[in-house]
């Protein structure tokens, strides 16, 4: 029975030992856990990645470029990090948004337009420790060039030549000062402008469905402007037909072209008024028949110029009559 019961204790011993052993592995390694968790949260131990870096601000005011890439470690209280800069290439939106914005062309018209531009930094002491807001700041910068270029150009430009105004808007966004004698974005900011886009360039909903209605309407003073020119043409060679024809019924009946005879002009009326007739008969209840023995008021153009000779032959060739 004594055996019995040391065997018991013994184990009930053993079991408590372990449960101790196991309580007190977790609780080292809950504190690890914390304290490694604190000082993470506290970024007392920070890490670089690639294209990225970190500005760090001493206690003495000094700012630092850590650009290392792996794990830092830095005094706590002594140091904060500032801001974490990204080494890739940056978009910046015309306007800093990506709708369209509104501009006035040099016509004083009103267009939409976009743009994006692309760059990436190259000094970071000059982006972030000489520049305060260095995003603010260059999307001023970059809003107020674009703007002077677009501006300043027709709207014929703006809607149908982007490749050239995209070209000058990238050399002025390159290279360009941006005040005379000051220095350029990249020269201001520490970077590198990589490329700019034109998105969109486009008129005003009004202003595009007014262009459409002009269009419309100059293709219709087209369209009228043929068809007159058609008739007129038409009715000068029915007047140049209408001119031989008489010219040759002259030479028909015995008589000099160019010479006016009465009988003849009241048949050529007398037909012109027939034909008219038989081209429109509905409704049509009287005939009109010119009759008398005036001539009819038509005027028909003056003969050519006659030779002396051929005029005295003719009036007296009239006179024998």
């Amino acid at each position: 029975m004594q055996g019995e019961s040391t065997g018991k204790v013994f184990q009930r011993g053993f079991v408590l030992r372990i449960i101790r052993y196991v309580l007190t592995t977790f609780l080292i390694f809950g504190v690890a856990y914390a304290l490694i968790a604190g000082i993470y949260a506290t970024k007392t131990i920070f890490k670089v990645k690639k294209n990225y870096a970190v500005v760090l601000e001493r206690l003495s005011g000094k700012r630092q470029a850590v650009t290392d890439i792996g794990w830092h470690a830095r005094l706590p209280f002594f140091t904060r990090i500032e801001q974490e800069v990204t080494l890739m290439n940056q978009r910046m939106f015309l306007g800093g948004r990506i709708e369209p914005m509104r501009i006035i062309s040099q016509e004083n018209v009103a267009l939409w337009t976009s743009g994006l531009l692309t760059y990436r930094i190259r000094d970071l002491d000059q982006w972030a420790i000489e520049n305060l807001d260095p995003m603010i700041l260059l999307q001023g910068d970059y809003d107020g060039i674009v703007k002077d270029i677009l501006q300043g150009q027709s709207v014929n430009n703006l809607i149908s030549n982007r490749e050239h105004i995209k070209e000058k808007i990238f050399v002025a966004l390159k290279s360009r000062p941006i005040n005379i004698g000051g220095p350029s974005l990249e020269e201001k900011y520490g970077i590198e402008v990589v490329s700019f886009v034109l998105r969109d360039t486009r008129f005003g909903d009004k202003l595009a469905e007014a262009s459409e209605e002009k269009k419309r309407r100059q293709l219709i003073a087209e369209a009228e402007n043929y068809a007159a020119d058609q008739e007129a043409s038409r009715i000068k060679k029915l007047y140049a037909a209408y001119l031989d024809g008489i010219s040759a019924l002259q030479k028909g009946i015995g008589g000099s072209v160019g010479s006016t005879q009465g009988a003849l002009l009241r048949f050529l009326v007398q037909q012109k008024w027939a034909d008219a007739y038989e081209k429109n008969q509905t409704g049509q209840n009287t005939v009109v028949i010119q009759g008398g023995i005036d001539a009819p008021p038509i005027t028909l153009p003056l003969p050519p110029a006659r030779a002396p000779e051929e005029q005295a032959r003719q009036d007296q060739e009239a006179a024998q009559q």
